[in-house]
């Protein structure tokens, strides 16, 4: 996983260019941005869900900012975005685990452990995102 301090340093260099390669002796991360969807597909309270390479992915609009989640609620392996939301919180429409979109951490139920989120951003009017995972301690 990586620190906060890194991603927030990826992120922003990400918020500039197409595609970002960081290497060190160690190991290499490249990242890439994915399209999913138009912005207008996105509105407060009514997510948009897709599935993106394989992956469930839900995309949220709070309070202006756009944020990326798994879909897929840990226990009940329902779609998170067919849900109740409000406040930034996401209700699984089945057994009530509840999830806040802005970090993925479960806040309540049977949800057992984090959603993964994803960096999201909008470039020329389209939602993308990667698939480096921002992992909620």
């Amino acid at each position: 996983m990586l620190d906060e301090t890194f991603t927030a340093f990826i992120l922003t260099v990400l918020n500039k260019k197409q595609s970002f390669i960081y290497e060190t002796k160690a190991w290499r991360i490249a990242m890439s941005w994915i399209g999913v969807c138009d912005a207008e597909q996105v509105q407060e309270d009514f997510p948009y869900s897709g599935n993106i390479d394989g992956k469930e992915i839900g995309i949220y609009l709070i309070d202006g900012e756009y944020y990326a989640l798994e879909d897929v609620c840990p226990h009940a392996y329902a779609l998170l975005s067919q849900g109740f939301v409000e406040d930034g919180k996401v209700e699984c429409p089945l057994h009530e685990a509840v999830f806040d979109v802005k970090t993925g951490q479960c806040l309540h139920g049977p949800g057992g452990r984090n959603l993964n989120r994803y960096p999201v951003r909008v470039y020329d009017n389209q939602i993308q995102i990667t698939f480096i995972e921002e992992n909620v301690a």
